[in-house]
């Protein structure tokens, strides 16, 4: 991958890093689903705009706007729910660093769930080291209780719903990868307006402030639309393998940014956690094996 592509992927790990810094600055003032709706809501507005700009649109004939809807809950009503209402209890970076585990629920729930995406010994290997790594970062006060308890399970339990969304995903291999995302978008708030009605009662809220509707346009024009745009360039040009790179990013991203401007704790432990889940993703998906291969010493011609 060129000096591009490697700009790309920074950019892309501080595009969805940076989500867990808004989520945290939101949810302090907004209930959780209303964040995500506003979230959801403005990136599908630009989003379809986009498309029609481009001359297309997303399908809907056929059933299509039933199988939109059920991949919007799962890649973005539920986990992003998840997510916000976790923040609630636990800090940005640590969110972030358990929302790491996505790919590794995935390759478990895609063994069972397809016929040619099958465990292998290093994806066991990783699962393990994943789940370890979540035990570290829970670590022994999870037998004590507490409310931030139940925030990092939020968390956890948003990582395999992605993992069931990215496996519904396949369905829409027909479709361009920003016609797909765009659908998935518009269905997610679609289910989110009226969830949001009958849950926030938004009429009840306080009117959000300067400081709110600039977190909520980021949240939704940076860290959602324009980081589809990234993706999908990075996509055409690098390929997948690289992209999942970003997973290995995203945390430290996070971290600093929690750090530097909302003052939260980097603790050992967190840093701990954070090395095993890598550790982990490394193994799935071969990076830690060819560490370890003996270098082949080519042979003197005679």
């Amino acid at each position: 991958m060129n000096a591009k592509g490697w700009g790309l992927l920074l950019l892309l790990a501080l595009l969805w890093g940076s989500s867990f810094f808004f989520y945290k600055i939101l949810v302090a003032v907004l209930p959780p689903v209303t964040v995500v709706l506003g979230r959801v809501g403005i990136a599908a507005i630009a989003m379809n705009l986009w498309l029609l700009a481009g001359g297309q649109r997303v399908p809907l004939a056929n059933g299509r706007w039933l199988g939109f809807l059920l991949l919007g809950f799962l890649n973005n009503v539920l986990p992003f729910i998840l997510i916000a209402w976790g923040e609630t209890r636990i800090t940005s970076g640590m969110a972030s660093i358990l929302n790491a585990t996505t790919p590794i629920f995935m390759v478990a729930v895609a063994h069972w769930a397809t016929h040619d995406e099958k465990l292998s010994w290093a994806k066991i290997a990783g699962i393990a080291l994943g789940i370890f790594g979540v035990i570290v970062l829970v670590g022994p006060e999870a037998f004590a209780g507490g409310s931030y308890i139940w925030g990092e399970l939020a968390v956890v339990a948003a990582s395999c719903v992605y993992a069931f969304g990215g496996v519904y995903s396949r369905r829409f291999k027909d479709l361009t990868p920003l016609v797909a995302a765009t659908g998935q978008v518009t269905g997610g708030a679609v289910i989110l307006i009226p969830l949001s009605l009958f849950v926030d009662h938004p009429w009840n809220l306080p009117t959000p402030g300067t400081g709110m509707w600039a977190s909520l346009l980021a949240i939704a024009l940076i860290n959602t639309a324009l980081a589809y745009f990234v993706y999908y360039r990075m996509l055409a040009s690098a390929g997948v393998t690289y992209i999942s790179l970003v997973t290995f990013l995203i945390p430290v991203i996070a971290l600093l940014l929690g750090a530097v401007f909302l003052s939260e704790d980097v603790t050992g432990q967190a840093m701990t956690g954070m090395a095993v889940i890598a550790a982990g993703l490394a193994a799935i998906d071969g990076r830690m094996f060819r560490l370890f291969r003996p270098l082949s010493i080519p042979r003197l011609s005679k």
